[in-house]
């Protein structure tokens, strides 16, 4: 029988807090640096102190496909605007689902107005994958 009284994971729990922050207005080849450089798959476009759009790998293979130069073609051209959200304390798999039922791989968690950081599918995979315990 499963164990009631372990804690449902949260996207909290799984979240990554390392987070490439941009412009609009910033060129595509800029971002995608930062987000090699920083070994993730989404940078979170800010416009001021509030979140924008998210501009993915996916969206930076799409813009290279185009034939533009990314190194004058702006983030805002690519990003998806206004994206989906999760909140800090949102289930593992109501994040999932969410992330399923529209086709995409990353999710920006906010608390309030205030981006705390971004949710992979990837993130949520591991953490359904049982790690053994150091020293059993």
């Amino acid at each position: 029988m499963a164990d009631r009284t372990r804690r449902t994971l949260t996207v909290r729990d799984v979240m990554t807090t390392r987070v490439v922050v941009t412009s609009p207005e910033d060129p595509v080849a800029n971002a995608a640096a930062a987000m090699v450089q920083r070994r993730v798959g989404s940078a979170l476009i800010m416009q001021g102190r509030f979140l924008a759009g998210i501009l993915t790998e996916r969206d930076v293979l799409r813009a290279a496909a185009s034939g533009s130069d990314l190194t004058n073609s702006p983030v805002a051209a690519w990003m998806t605007k206004d994206p989906e959200q999760a909140s800090p304390d949102t289930t593992v798999q109501d994040a999932a689902q969410l992330m399923l039922l529209h086709g995409f791989r990353h999710l920006p968690v906010l608390e309030g107005r205030e981006v705390r950081g971004v949710v992979s599918l990837r993130d949520l995979a591991a953490s359904r994958i049982s790690r053994p315990v150091p020293g059993n």
